[in-house]
């Protein structure tokens, strides 16, 4: 997968995860060659594959926290401003 013109692409690499990560990954690898088979490159094109995988992080890290049924921490409620 990675193209010497295309250091982002390593990123996207998914063969070394374990085989129930890897659907999940290869879907964002998939499309991250098209992007580079199909748009010019550009500094808008390093931008969408950077949000690329930023996406296919949170998945991949969706995956793995579905698969712990830990839920996630809740997050604190935003303090109210004091009374006036």
């Amino acid at each position: 997968m990675p193209q010497p013109d295309e250091p982002l692409l390593r990123w996207f690499d998914y063969r070394h995860l374990p085989p129930h990560l890897q659907f999940t990954s290869k879907i964002f690898a998939d499309v991250a060659d098209t992007l580079i088979a199909t748009v010019p490159r550009s500094a808008e094109r390093s931008v969408a594959l950077r949000k690329l995988l930023e996406g296919k992080d949170a998945a991949v890290r969706a995956v793995i926290e579905s698969l712990t049924n830990t839920p996630p921490a809740p997050s604190s409620p935003p303090s109210s401003p004091p009374a006036p």
